[in-house]
């Protein structure tokens, strides 16, 4: 999984996972420690660029929820972008895409990143 810390103009750190291959039930656990760690140690401020991940299941899922309620416990952000074609019918199907922040890209979702939170 690729990690990368962005700094925006205001000076707030923005976290930037992408994750690679599946997102099931033998990889969610770990991608939800590592969103935990960055939230809690790094910043707030979370995207997930999901363009490497051609499948998830109802574990990805719960990770991505658990990511999104744990920045929100502490005024941040989270942000979805360039979900994989394989990976975006799970998000239309369970209307999840309703539920998340979802961009088209990476710079688009940073763009969008709420004021006021400085980490």
């Amino acid at each position: 999984m690729e990690q990368n810390t962005y700094k925006t103009e205001d000076g707030r750190t923005v976290i930037i996972l992408t994750p690679t291959g599946r997102l099931d039930i033998t990889t969610a656990w770990q991608f939800r420690l590592k969103l935990q760690e960055c939230i809690s140690r790094i910043s707030p401020h979370v995207i997930v660029n999901l363009s490497q991940v051609n499948f998830i299941d109802s574990s990805g899922l719960t990770s991505l929820v658990a990511g999104m309620r744990d920045a929100d416990k502490v005024k941040g952000s989270f942000r979805i972008c360039t979900v994989h074609p394989e990976a975006k019918l799970v998000f239309e199907v369970t209307m999840m895409d309703s539920v998340f922040e979802i961009f088209e890209t990476e710079e688009e979702a940073l763009s969008g990143v709420p004021r006021g939170v400085i980490s």
